[in-house]
């Protein structure tokens, strides 16, 4: 695969990674676009895409609270809007020149970008996956007043150490920890701060009528970090949507998953 930074704004770039299976034929197949989650770690994503690489082109972006994104100014809390988050992945399509002839696939704050630019009419595509969506960011009391506070950027280390404490107390999947873990140590902690400062106030719209593109919305019954009744509340609300229950949230990073994913493909 190849590794690029597109121009998404006069002074952000952000790192986006291409690849193209070996075989001439599978390369005609339509492209995945993918958008991980907040802070996520292509580490954690190897298991499915070291496999699902070889079976189609796949476009996975790194949105701009992670550390590969460059910015040319002092970043401030606005550039982690969600206006500059959507209009990020709509400026990515048009840079590589896709149209809509493609298939989105997202994890948590990837796919609530995707919702929000969806309903808004930013982008589309020929269907999306989304694995567990937020409605909101729900940050526990003693995240929340830690985000708040003027810190100095050195004590930031300091304020990830105690936020993957209090990840690992509420996640009881192994590998779902370990990933949490690794996300949490690679992050650059000011931007993730700053994005923090915003997506607290953040909540989907109400109305997702415009989301016309089908939908699968993935949930696991084990993942306590993504609430199911919002992830209900989302399905319902997307006209085209259905919901597909895997083992866990850790079962959805590996390379058996595509099966459901091919399944999704094969039903549209």
């Amino acid at each position: 695969g190849k590794e690029e930074w597109i121009k998404v704004s006069e002074n952000t770039s952000l790192r986006v990674f291409i690849w193209k299976p070996n075989d001439k034929s599978l390369r005609e197949l339509l492209p995945i676009v993918m958008v991980p989650g907040w802070g996520s770690v292509f580490e954690g994503w190897k298991p499915l895409l070291s496999e699902w690489t070889g079976k189609r082109p796949i476009i996975y972006i790194e949105t701009r609270e992670k550390s590969s994104a460059i910015f040319q100014t002092k970043m401030k809390i606005k550039d982690f809007h969600m206006d500059n988050f959507t209009n990020d992945i709509a400026e990515i399509i048009k840079s590589l020149d896709l149209k809509d002839d493609f298939h989105f696939f997202s994890s948590s704050l990837g796919s609530t970008i995707l919702i929000d630019g969806l309903q808004s009419g930013l982008f589309s595509g020929k269907s999306s996956i989304f694995l567990a969506p937020n409605q909101r960011f729900k940050f526990p009391l003693w995240a929340r007043i830690l985000i708040k506070m003027p810190f100095p950027n050195f004590t930031l280390k300091w304020l990830i150490k105690t936020a993957i404490w209090g990840v690992e107390r509420k996640v009881k999947e192994e590998g779902q920890k370990i990933r949490y873990r690794r996300t949490l140590l690679s992050q650059n902690f000011e931007r993730i701060r700053l994005s923090a400062r915003y997506l607290m106030k953040y909540s989907l719209p109400d109305n997702l009528s415009k989301v016309i593109i089908p939908c699968a919305i993935i949930t696991a019954d084990s993942d306590k970090l993504h609430g199911l009744k919002d992830v209900e509340s989302i399905a319902n609300r997307i006209p085209n949507a259905k919901m597909i229950q895997v083992p866990s949230n850790q079962y959805a990073h590996e390379s058996d998953f595509l099966k459901e994913i091919e399944d999704f493909h094969a039903s549209i």
